[in-house]
């Protein structure tokens, strides 16, 4: 169960849709879907936007590869995506091209120390898993991008706020073009919550009625495990709704990690994780269900609520309906009712320099075409079309989409957990789900806080191991 959460959480990050098809060793991938592109009508309205703009910097790049290392490409692959639209505007105005080397998960940072110590020349390396950072900066497998992004720019400025809120040792080590609000969304099947007499949740959220209460009294108007009715099923609902409270169980402030863990919001979620494990809410482990995610169960009407990140819709239209059916759609995790402020699960869409990468000036251009197809209103029309086109998505889920993201936007925040280290990371990956397995948060609490505490003390004691 372990390494599919971990697997899975390799795979988050809309942008970031997985790749099916490469070796894993670490080197340069062919690509079978190299030929993949874009209609030519679209490449032409992304050259106009790009040329018309004076929000892109006029540059000639001397070396126009990027060398990417990472678990999926950025490139089209398997999932049945077309070109990202950034990769366009790369091309169209700079020339650039992508260079993919392939990892896996288990083996991905034992890579990129080969590569850095070989000389390889690796440029960037994914960010969004959120256990790069601070880690990568305090081990010097990165380096600061200070002298390549300007985040004072009219092309950065909107998350300038956001990027030094994450200085560490008083340098940017992280270049993130956007916080993310398809972390986690709730995925259901609109046939099963009518067959059931149930609210939409979509009319819920756009009413204002989409919370922890509507949530809960729904889950336990549809579960019978008699009729394979179950609730919530994954390996999301615990962290996605944790999340909602907005109060990370590992978060940054003034350039030092600090926990979470006492915070009485934390408590409060958790005790709410514990009344839906009580109640039969929980899918996970009911009678003979096992411990085996059942995705597919969505679609089969045997699920409710299935919390997980929107990159399972950011494939081809075949593939998602198998799993969530005809019917499928998605909204935000619901509201913590007693927050001011609606939170959600937030991811970045972020990227760091590794360290002795031969292009680093070629990166940072890549990372402003990033920047322009979010920001540049003409550029995310063709990035909605290719959602409608591509993925088979209906103007009703493209706009749902855009509610998470501006829910992200409103109220950003990052778990840093998984970024002090890998023992921090996994402690807290597995026990805080106990209480949706029916141990009481007080003895969770009280096994691991002094744990944490010191595996935080050490980091900000020693914030830069080695440069």
């Amino acid at each position: 169960m372990k390494r599919t959460i971990v697997f899975i959480s390799a795979l988050l990050m809309a942008a970031a849709t997985l790749s099916l098809t490469a070796c894993g060793d670490g080197g340069s991938s062919s690509n079978p879907y190299a030929d993949v592109d874009v209609d030519q009508s679209v490449r032409d309205e992304v050259n106009a936007a790009a040329s018309s703009s004076d929000l892109l910097e006029e540059a000639e790049l001397e070396n126009k590869t990027i060398k990417w290392m990472a678990t999926w490409d950025i490139n089209p692959d398997a999932s049945g995506k077309n070109k990202p639209t950034e990769l366009v505007v790369f091309e169209e105005k700079y020339g650039g091209n992508i260079e993919y080397h392939q990892v896996t998960w288990e083996n991905r940072y034992e890579k990129l120390a080969e590569a850095i110590s070989s000389g390889e020349g690796i440029d960037f390396f994914w960010a969004g898993d959120m256990d790069a950072f601070p880690k990568g900066a305090v081990r010097g497998m990165f380096t600061s991008i200070d002298d390549y992004i300007d985040f004072s720019k009219p092309l950065w400025s909107d998350v300038k706020e956001m990027n030094d809120s994450m200085l560490w040792n008083g340098k940017h080590y992280l270049a993130i073009v956007q916080s993310t609000g398809d972390k986690v969304g709730v995925a259901y099947n609109k046939k099963t919550i009518e067959e059931a007499g149930l609210d939409d949740p979509a009319d819920l959220y756009y009413d204002g009625k989409w919370d922890w209460n509507s949530f809960e009294s729904m889950l336990q108007s549809f579960v019978d495990v008699d009729k394979q009715h179950y609730g919530i099923d994954g390996w999301w609902f615990e962290f996605g709704l944790m999340n909602t409270t907005g109060i990370p169980p590992v978060g940054i402030k003034d350039g030092k990690l600090v926990s979470n863990i006492g915070d009485p919001a934390m408590e409060r979620v958790q005790n709410f994780l514990y009344d839906l494990n009580q109640t039969g809410c929980i899918a996970i482990g009911v009678g003979d269900y096992g411990w085996t995610a059942h995705p597919e169960f969505v679609g089969e009407g045997k699920v409710l609520f299935y919390p997980v990140g929107l990159y399972e819709f950011y494939t081809s239209p075949d593939q998602w309906k198998e799993k969530y059916g005809d019917d499928a759609f998605f909204v935000p995790m619901p509201k913590d009712p007693e927050s001011k402020d609606y939170y959600v699960p937030v991811g970045m869409e972020a990227y760091t320099f590794v360290k002795n990468g031969g292009n680093p000036e070629g990166v940072a251009r890549y990372l402003d075409c990033k920047r322009f197809s979010i920001i540049d209103e003409d550029t995310k029309a063709v990035s909605d079309k290719q959602f409608r086109e591509d993925y088979g998505w209906t103007q009703e889920m493209v706009d749902m989409q855009h509610e998470m993201q501006e829910l992200a936007d409103e109220n950003a925040f990052f778990d840093l957990s998984s970024g002090v280290s890998k023992d921090c990371g996994d402690l807290l990956d597995q026990n805080l789900r106990n209480t949706a397995r029916g141990t009481p948060w007080n003895e969770t609490y009280d096994a691991i806080y002094a744990t944490v505490q010191t595996y935080i003390d050490e980091i900000n004691e020693n914030p830069i191991v080695s440069e």
